[in-house]
């Protein structure tokens, strides 16, 4: 007797735990305590935060675009466009093999950079901004004359005009102007912006393009 009570209880204690593994009601899993950190960027100014696995978690992953973020990435393929036709013409007018070589890497940063904030702009929902007018008048719904360091029409027809070293003093003129706009610009929606995305963006630009200037002012120079 004894003995069957002990295996019946043993069953139970079996039957148990089978229905329980079964169920359907899924058991909540928290992250490892050994996971890595999160790092969060902090906005200008202020410090990164380090998150735990379940804070990062529970934070929200993305925060809709607001019309900085909007303005910003279509304004700034805009004035990419413009500094690859400005880049363009070193090919054809330029002499001094440095501002053909720095030129070459601007062109090649800043045309996937545009064909990276056309597919933010689709993963939006918002139309895409393509080239249009070879740097004359408006695309994409802005003015050159609103956004900084745009050259004008009448300096892109200097630029194409020139030849030589002076083409190459003035391509460099032009293109310093036009990455301080850029600067301003992204320095702009790193205060206004709501888009991580965007933010990391803007960062890349003032990164890249701080040290470019630097470059291009030792240029003229020397």
């Amino acid at each position: 007797m004894k003995l069957r009570g002990v295996v019946g209880g043993v069953l139970g204690v079996c039957a148990v735990f089978t229905l329980s593994a079964c169920t359907d009601d899924p058991v909540p899993q928290e992250p490892p305590a050994d996971a890595a950190p999160v790092i969060q960027p902090g906005r200008p100014g202020e410090p990164n935060k380090t998150l735990s696995p379940s804070e990062a978690g529970k934070a929200a992953p993305n925060a809709q675009p607001n019309k900085a973020d909007l303005d910003y990435v279509t304004g700034m393929i805009v004035h990419h466009q413009q500094a690859i036709e400005m880049t363009d013409l070193v090919k054809l007018h330029g002499v001094n093999q440095q501002v053909k070589a720095l030129s070459s890497r601007i062109a090649d940063t800043q045309a996937p950079e545009i064909n990276m904030m056309n597919n933010w702009l689709r993963q939006n929902g918002k139309p895409t901004v393509e080239p249009g007018g070879g740097g004359h008048g408006g695309h994409g719904g802005h003015d050159h004359g609103q956004m900084p360091g745009m050259a004008t029409p009448e300096q892109m027809n200097q630029l194409r005009a020139t030849r030589g070293p002076e083409f190459d003093k003035l391509f460099l003129r032009l293109m310093i102007a036009h990455h301080e706009g850029a600067l301003t610009m992204a320095r702009d929606v790193q205060k206004n912006g709501s888009v991580v995305r965007v933010q990391e963006m803007a960062d890349d630009v003032v990164a890249t393009q701080s040290k470019e200037i630097a470059t291009m002012r030792g240029m003229l120079t020397g």
